[in-house]
């Protein structure tokens, strides 16, 4: 036995054995039906309804409902009734009464008023804005998990396409070398390369299976739409995003409560109304008055400087995140702008290189069919124009990817 023998013995057991050992008992499968009535933007809005952070969003309704209900009170605070009674009867025992019973009305600060109608409307502008951002971070997960499918449901056809091809040359090759026309060591070459084949389909195939499980999870459908690709947006910053629009809307919350924080470091002055009856020691007589009094808190750094630290410092976590923020937006618009372009030139180059391939294919199984090629250099040709194949069509789907990672940067809903 030769060493080519050997070798080609060798490679064929290292092979079986690591295909045997990707082989699952029992094959799992997604199903995934095109639907060609289903648009992109039809499943975006299905995958909002059904995001986590929608309890964020219903929780932050509440916060700005009560904010509207504070700016439109009457009063700025609850206000208190208290009653009061006091007598003699454990004491001089001279038959004095004492009744009082009070309201306590809270008055407005300068600027209170409206501070707090100025809170309120923020509020509700920085949750419409928290919505749309929602809206464009589903649309992110989104079209990264359609593009996956895209990308590994080519994978999955160019392995099964390799896999016929190298089904029909192993074919070819039986029944030439039962023939006697060709050397075992061929025909074990052949199915060496049958194996791998099998073996990269499997692994393409199972790839795929998670990518349609990652949808199914993030979107609850078990359709995709036949066509989600998109025109590159006519946008050329994230001023628009609303990614940035939402950090803003912080910013400008986060300030109007730092201004109200600074009307509110004192408490309320309270006015109080009293209604006093009162009998007098050895007297049957109720002597009956009313009257008024005014509380005004002194403002105190005790109570000032938590207050004012507080805002403060979520004024400065909304400032540094919206700058934080800035400048990730501004490299991810640069990153996918630069992929773009760099991924439409290796189009060009992919493609021509896949043309070169197809035609040196072409003349090789004429050659090899002739007798004037070996078997090694047409399978080395095969697979070299297997990966062109493969690199240009990728390439064609990377752009399409990138163009949609281009819209999703500068804030472009599909």
């Amino acid at each position: 036995m030769n060493k080519m023998l050997i070798l080609v013995l060798l490679a064929a057991f290292n092979t079986s054995t690591a295909f045997s050992a990707v082989m699952p008992e029992e094959v799992h499968e997604d199903e995934m039906t095109v639907n060609p009535n289903l648009s992109l933007r039809d499943v975006l809005e299905k995958t909002i309804a059904r995001s986590p952070q929608q309890a964020i969003l219903a929780a932050q309704k509440y916060e700005v409902l009560a904010k509207q209900k504070m700016a439109d009170s009457t009063l700025p605070l609850s206000p208190s009734i208290s009653v009061y009674h006091q007598n003699d009867t454990i004491g001089s025992g001279r038959n004095e009464r004492d009744w009082q019973a009070a309201i306590e009305l809270p008055i407005w600060l300068p600027k209170q008023k409206s501070s707090r109608e100025k809170v309120a409307v923020l509020s509700a502008s920085n949750l419409d804005a928290n919505t749309e951002n929602l809206q464009l971070e589903v649309a992110g997960a989104l079209r990264d998990a359609v593009w996956t499918i895209a990308l590994n449901s080519n994978e999955a056809a160019l392995q099964q396409e390799k896999l016929s091809n190298a089904e029909k040359l192993e074919a070819d090759i039986q029944r030439k070398f039962q023939a006697g026309e060709l050397a075992k060591t061929d025909l074990m070459l052949v199915q060496q390369e049958t194996l791998f084949a099998r073996k990269n389909l499997i692994r393409a195939e199972a790839e795929l299976m998670h990518a349609h499980y990652r949808y199914t999870q993030l979107t609850g459908l078990n359709e995709i739409p036949e066509n989600y690709e998109e025109s590159k947006s006519t946008l050329e910053s994230f001023e628009e995003s609303s990614q940035w629009k939402s950090a803003q809307a912080k910013v400008s919350l986060a300030q109007s409560k730092r201004d109200l924080s600074a009307v509110e470091r004192r408490e309320n002055p309270h006015v109080i109304f009293n209604a006093r009856s009162s009998q007098g020691a050895f007297d049957t007589q109720y002597n009956q008055s009313v009257g008024v009094q005014i509380r005004i808190p002194l403002d105190t750094e005790v109570r000032s400087a938590p207050i004012l630290a507080a805002s403060e410092q979520v004024y400065g976590e909304a400032i540094s995140q919206r700058e934080t923020l800035s400048r990730m937006l501004a490299a991810d618009l640069h990153e996918a702008e630069h992929n773009l372009l760099i991924s439409k030139k290796e189009l060009s180059l992919a493609e021509e290189q896949f043309n070169i391939a197809k035609n040196s294919a072409v003349l090789a199984q004429k050659a090899y069919n002739l007798g004037e090629l070996d078997l090694m250099i047409l399978l080395r040709i095969q697979s070299q124009t297997f990966e062109a194949e493969k690199s240009y069509s990728t390439r064609q789907l990377q752009v399409k990817w990138d163009t949609a990672r281009y819209n999703q940067a500068v804030g472009v809903l599909p």
